[in-house]
């Protein structure tokens, strides 16, 4: 079987000793992500984060752009070069897929809005209630619950795009256009260990009445997995078991 080749753009590097040193970074826990299916990619990571983007999109097959805890409502080293390739991503209909800080990013580049979450942070195990299928999204699955850590939202659709998925806290938590772009401001990434350990990190800057909630959330099952195939059949333009 021919390997796809993915493009990572990887929007951060965490180089703190609680969580950087501890973990893989974001390329690799989404390359252990897509590891776990049948189909296998060849990986190429572009450190996005340093200004690394990809020169030209027939280097890969599709590309994926990671999260971040960074805001896309900054400007950073990489945002001008960032947002100009997702528009040649959209203009050639290369398949790009964007998680969480990458969800936000395709939105601004492509016309939507970005806000700040009122009250801050969303944090823990979110379901994403789909309402609208692709031909991609199979096995089907009408909510996923994912892991989310997050401080600003969608608020506004780019033209052109659909809405894929809602939750009770994002409105705007997943959307497509065409078959080419596909988004999700969760993280299906996220391992239970990973998470645990970045909230232990972060938590003393989270609202102290939250945290009991937040802390529940994650005893349930969390399907990233799920989303793991669905993007590797976006990624293969597969929808033969639709």
């Amino acid at each position: 079987m021919k390997r796809i080749k993915l493009g990572i753009l990887q929007t951060n590097h965490d180089k703190s000793t609680e969580v950087g040193d501890a973990f893989p970074d974001d390329a690799h826990r989404f390359r252990d992500l897509f590891d776990q299916q049948d189909q296998r990619f060849q990986y190429r990571v572009y450190m996005t984060i340093g200004g690394e983007v990809p020169a030209s999109l027939d280097e890969q097959d599709a590309f994926l752009i990671t999260g971040s805890p960074l805001s896309v409502l900054d400007h950073h080293i990489f945002t001008d070069d960032l947002l100009a390739f997702i528009r040649r991503c959209d203009a050639a209909k290369k398949p790009l897929l964007g998680a969480c800080f990458g969800h936000q990013a395709i939105a601004v580049a492509l016309g939507g809005k970005v806000k700040k979450i009122c009250g801050g942070y969303n944090v823990g195990i979110e379901n994403t209630r789909f309402a609208v299928r692709r031909p991609w999204m199979c096995p089907q699955h009408d909510r996923l619950p994912m892991y989310v850590f997050h401080e600003d939202q969608v608020t506004q659709l780019p033209p052109g795009c659909d809405l894929l998925g809602s939750s009770d806290k994002c409105q705007i938590a997943s959307f497509a256009k065409g078959d080419h772009i596909f988004t999700t401001q969760a993280h299906p990434e996220f391992s239970d260990r990973f998470m645990r350990c970045v909230l232990k990190f972060t938590q003393p800057h989270l609202p102290p009445e939250n945290l009991s909630g937040i802390w529940d959330s994650l005893e349930q099952e969390q399907l990233g997995q799920v989303f793991g195939v669905w993007a590797a059949n976006f990624f293969k333009g597969d929808a033969s078991n639709a």
